[in-house]
């Protein structure tokens, strides 16, 4: 595998911007992106070349951060990329192929489906430059879901006893937009006291300490190999 090509997307910018170099910052994103947030876990998208060749696609219609020149689909959540010498990713969960890609066309988001490409979050940092190797080190930390509603329930699953956390902060982990926080009391009340109870709108008094989400994404317990771990393949 091999980077194709990289884009970034600055603080206000309405596009994402070609360039040949990116610095990817461990548990934190790309330097310099308006999507770099340590809380989430969209800190970069991947995207395949087979997607733009199969979908006949025009250059970066995805706004994807790296392209790559192999398909990536198949590859499971919780997997980490070796990508140049230094920098490692975590793929997260594929990214939903929102309406604002039918401006490149008729009805391209409803035919892309899930190909769109695959959320990811930075476990060692690192620079990243065009034609860098991309290797695969297998799925060495833990998976999360393609579904909302289940990474909702990873969020609330993961949290320390005697907390509650906020609306807003649990879209922000489970990597989805806050206009999602209206469907929180109904969604969690079908899951049971033991969720509903512990998540409440921000305006909302509680004993309880607020939880920040510290520690939901932490590897140190599942160590990132180095550049050297033998790999499942190239």
């Amino acid at each position: 595998m091999m980077l194709a090509s990289l884009s970034l997307r600055p603080p206000g910018s309405a596009a994402p911007q070609v360039v040949e170099r990116l610095t990817l910052v461990a548990d934190a994103g790309i330097d310099g992106d308006r999507h770099r947030d340590p809380a989430s876990p969209r800190q970069l998208l991947l995207a395949s070349s087979a997607t733009y060749a199969d979908f006949d696609l025009a250059p970066h219609a995805l706004r994807e951060n790296l392209l790559i020149n192999i398909s990536i689909d198949a590859l499971p959540s919780g997997t980490v990329l070796q990508i140049g010498d230094e920098a490692q990713v975590r793929l997260m969960f594929a990214c939903e192929a929102c309406g604002r890609l039918d401006l490149h066309g008729a009805h391209v988001a409803a035919r892309i489906g899930a190909r769109r490409g695959v959320l990811a979050r930075v476990v060692r940092g690192g620079a990243i430059r065009t034609g860098d190797a991309v290797r695969d080190l297998g799925p060495l930390l833990p998976a999360w879901s393609d579904d909302w509603h289940e990474r909702v329930a990873q969020v609330i699953d993961a949290m320390p006893p005697d907390t509650v956390i906020e609306y807003a902060l649990l879209a922000r982990l489970a990597g989805i937009q806050s206009t999602y926080c209206r469907a929180f009391p109904r969604f969690l009340a079908s899951l049971g006291p033991a969720y509903a109870g512990r998540a409440l709108a921000a305006r909302v008094a509680s004993p309880l300490a607020r939880w920040d989400g510290g520690g939901l994404f932490d590897t140190r317990r599942d160590q990132a190999p180095g550049p050297d771990t033998k790999l499942n393949c190239c």
